[in-house]
């Protein structure tokens, strides 16, 4: 009986140990501690685990098919920050002066959501184009790029009626 009530309370003092032991780990170990991950396809191709920014567009490409010479014609592209921490672009160029974009600059908070818009010049541009416009950010993948392309076609010229130059009087006399 005594080997008995002497296991018991072994047990008993090693089991509060463990929880007191538990309890220490769990103060240490706070909500705010603990950052929630985003998951990423890393170089390998294998499922990678990160609480770094993400950008997530909604597409990457944009045609804008035949256009016509003359206007400045813009696309926004929409982007979302899947990761777990603010993303920020601090730069977003394009490939040529053909082509501005337009950025937010202030952090993009995690599960939030904006826009890049890109402006291409069609004036003088007659044919086909694919421009890239990259991105620069903390992301978990610090550039992107994404592009815009389509066809300028000339604009239509103007009719002109062809004016009959006028007769003038001295000449009408000599002949």
């Amino acid at each position: 009986m005594r080997k008995l009530f002497l296991s018991i309370a072994l047990l008993v003092a090693t089991t509060a140990g463990l929880v007191a032991q538990e309890q220490e780990v769990t103060k240490e170990l706070t909500k705010s501690d603990i950052k929630p991950a985003s998951f990423v396809i890393g170089e390998d191709g294998q499922l990678q685990e990160t609480t770094a920014p993400v950008i997530q567009f909604t597409e990457e490409t944009f045609d804008f098919g035949e256009l016509e010479e003359g206007p400045q014609v813009t696309h926004e592209f929409k982007f979302k920050n899947t990761g777990k921490e603010p993303l920020t672009l601090s730069n977003v160029k394009a490939s040529c002066g053909c082509t501005t974009p337009d950025w937010p600059k202030t952090p993009i908070l995690p599960g939030e959501e904006n826009v890049i818009k890109v402006t291409y010049n069609t004036k003088g541009r007659i044919g086909a184009f694919n421009k890239a416009v990259t991105i620069t950010s903390n992301a978990y993948t610090p550039t992107a790029r994404i592009y815009i392309k389509g066809t300028v076609k000339a604009a239509p010229q103007e009719q002109t009626t062809p004016v009959k130059p006028a007769i003038s009087p001295l000449l009408k006399g000599d002949q």
